[in-house]
């Protein structure tokens, strides 16, 4: 590979080929953005997350099969009076407005006026403030169309009201989400940008070279939402979180490989005077290691396939794509870039042929290399212990199931749906569905019996038949429990029913199944699968990257302890991140995605410094001792691991500006445990070990021990 990777960035790094690689990138930007859709165009606030094979889902299947149901998108209307109780004749008469303004959107609409007052009396709370109406639009509105909808109902109700109307439930949700991410991924981009470029100009004071990166992020940015747009508009459903995690890692990635490029770039100037010389010199060794560091991340993307939850599967070909186009522009639009420049890149400090080196964090780097290689074991236990102290604090992590929770607490339909939760019975919030399909037909003290005995579990507050199907052998029933529907306490009481439906049916005497769905049961089939993935993946990534590692070193006993000490980083950076989340954020609990989001980018990403230090010290180790050439290993990369890793760490921070606590939380914890691989692992922990190792190794052989 090594040999085909030189071959192309020696062309790129000639003058005709620096000109043929910009004019390339150029046009086929130029017409991906004239021809093929982006990506805004196809992205959803949620997708569908659970296999089809789970008991949730086959239970929805049987509901559907034997009940008529509407395939709809379900919205529940929270009307609230700040004044007198609403009246059953006001909301008589805003439903009917209602109704007749979008007949075309609203597929059903619970009719208040024609139900006994004893059954209307149940979409009233006891103030008779808060009124509850259930509603179904058409299942072919986009999430575009409820957002305009929405807003057209809340304002014929606030124009012919004093009632204010919160629209929750799926319909509200997907449209405040839309609406929330539409202004967060403006917030998101210019922070973004913004962050990168004055963190840049800081750090190595040169407008220029701070600029670089930023167009070449651009190029490869639009290339990549195009792509996604045609891969979106051929059937790939792409969420809108997912894209906000992209442009990230894309501003990340890109402006990291352009770091180790120009880092390398500048010390070759130094020695040719010639610029094309000095970049191809240049690419000749950073080029294996950076297109090595973007596999890495490729590779753990693509593990993702393996996952069983949509949320993770998602990411796969998105990411992948993503990595891929930046693998090409990383040996490629990079190098041809800081080409065209030359030089003039680096103004003010110009780099000359013959300059002495640099001050400041190479000279820190260099104290430290020196120090590590005098003490690698003590270097080595106390790094060791930290991290170990860092990580016994996963034992706090708590999961928080309730979505809508992770909102802004002032987003419509949260608003709306804790007024629900506090004015109504807390189970009403998303009752179970249970279905017994038996061999016979039941009769009514059978269908008693089963009641009775679904009654008598734990949790369980209310237990209602819904209706018989297929002359009476299918019944269904609507159980709701004591607690939140999504609280973990219901879901493990729910989960231990499913566990014990045998006996429900045995104690009940009867022959059949019986089935649950909702979203209750849902979380308990999420929560089994989530547990699958997290091991699937862990595994799988840990396993690939290794290979990759050993492809790169050729020493399997150096890749054991590069995967090894990023693994404890994550593990250090789950402790302290979600023990610093409770502490400053008073955040308690978070998504249970947030481990496995966090263990891909952080293996992906936080290996890429171990290559770059690696790499460096394999060549430094071709003329010097394993002392020196770790010791100038850690010092030539020293600092511009640590500017690239605080750029990392500052970029991925960006996303707590997102509306979303998942994004919040995920966001901080990659930031920690890049700050942690920089500083402790890449600038430490895994020097002292390549010399406690590699000296002890080199011992034995001399000892014949090996």
């Amino acid at each position: 590979m090594n040999r085909w990777l030189q071959t192309v960035t020696d062309r790129v790094t000639t003058k005709k080929g620096m000109w043929w690689t910009l004019v390339v990138w150029f046009i086929v930007t130029v017409v991906l953005a004239v021809a093929a859709p982006s990506v805004k165009d196809y992205e959803v606030s949620s997708i569908e997350s659970l296999p089809e094979d789970v008991q949730s889902m086959v239970a929805q299947k049987k509901i559907d099969q034997y009940f008529a149901n509407s395939d709809g998108i379900p919205a529940i209307f929270v009307f609230r009076s700040d004044g007198e109780p609403i009246s059953t004749e006001e909301l008589q008469r805003l439903l009917a407005d209602i109704e007749k303004n979008h007949q075309e959107a609203l597929e059903q609409l619970v009719p208040i006026a024609s139900l006994p007052p004893q059954a209307a009396a149940r979409f009233f709370a006891e103030d008779g403030k808060i009124a509850v109406v259930p509603a179904i639009y058409q299942s072919s509105l986009e999430s575009k169309e409820i957002r305009t909808i929405n807003d057209d109902i809340q304002k014929l109700v606030h124009s012919e009201s004093d009632v204010k109307l919160y629209i929750t439930g799926p319909a509200g949700i997907a449209a405040d989400t839309l609406e929330l991410f539409s202004r967060a991924d403006v917030v998101l981009m210019l922070s973004t940008v913004g962050l990168i470029l004055v963190l840049l100009i800081i750090i190595y004071r040169s407008p220029l070279l701070a600029l670089i990166p930023l167009v070449v992020a651009a190029f490869v940015y639009e290339v990549v939402v195009q792509l996604l747009g045609l891969l979106g508009r051929g059937g790939l459903v792409i969420s809108n979180q997912t894209v906000s995690i992209m442009s990230i890692l894309l501003f990340a990635a890109i402006t990291d490989y352009s770091l180790f490029i120009f880092s390398r770039y500048r010390e070759e100037l130094k020695r040719y005077e010639n610029k094309w010389e000095a970049m191809k010199q240049a690419m000749r060794e950073t080029g294996l290691p950076v297109l090595f560091s973007g596999g890495t991340v490729l590779a753990a993307m693509l593990v993702l396939f393996f996952a069983k939850l949509g949320d993770y599967r998602n990411f796969a070909p998105t990411f992948a794509l993503t990595m891929a186009i930046i693998m090409i522009a990383s040996v490629t639009l990079i190098p041809a870039l800081f080409t065209l420049f030359g030089r003039k890149a680096f103004w003010p400090n110009i780099p000359r042929v013959g300059d002495a080196k640099e001050k400041g964090m190479r000279t820190f780097w260099e104290k430290v290399g020196r120090f590590v290689v005098r003490k690698p074991r003590l270097t080595v236990a106390l790094i060791s212990l930290l991290l170990v102290v860092m990580a016994a604090h996963t034992s706090a992590l708590r999961y928080e199931y309730d979505l809508i929770k992770s909102f802004p607490e002032d987003m419509p339909s949260r608003q709306g749906y804790e007024l629900l939760e506090k004015h109504f019975a807390k189970g009403e919030l998303a009752p179970t569905t249970v279905l017994f399909e038996g061999k016979n037909a039941l009769t009514p003290q059978q269908m008693k019996e089963l009641q009775e005995q679904l009654e008598k579990q734990p949790l369980v507050s209310e237990v209602r038949p819904a209706g018989t199907a297929d002359d009476g052998r299918v019944v269904s029933f609507t159980l709701t429990f004591r607690e939140n529907p999504y609280d973990v306490k219901t879901i493990d009481a729910l989960d231990r029913i499913i566990d014990r439906k045998e006996t429900i049916i045995k104690q009940s005497g009867l022959d059949g199944r019986l089935y649950f769905a909702g979203e209750t049961a849902a979380k308990v089939d999420e929560r089994v699968v989530n547990n699958r993935d997290m091991v699937v993946i862990v595994t799988l990534e840990t396993l690939l990257i290794f290979l990759l590692l050993i492809g790169l070193t050729k020493s399997v006993k150096r890749s054991l302890y590069m995967i090894g000490t990023i693994l404890v980083s994550f593990a250090a950076a789950l402790g302290l991140g979600i023990w610093l989340t409770d502490l400053l954020f008073d955040i308690k609990t978070v998504s249970d995605r947030v481990p496995i989001y966090a263990f891909v980018f952080l293996v992906a990403l936080g290996i890429d410094y171990n290559i770059i230090l690696v790499s460096r010290f394999q060549e430094e180790w071709r003329t010097h001792s394993v002392n020196g050439a770790v010791e100038r290993a850690v010092a030539h990369t020293g600092g511009v691991i640590s500017s690239a890793g605080l750029i990392l760490a500052a970029t991925f921070a960006v996303l707590m500006t997102q509306p979303v606590q998942l994004l919040f939380v995920f966001g901080f914890l990659v930031a920690i445990g890049i700050l942690l691989d920089t500083f402790l692992i890449r600038g430490m922990l895994l020097p002292g070990l390549i010399v406690w190792i590699e000296n002890g190794r080199q011992r034995n052989v001399q000892t014949g021990n090996e």
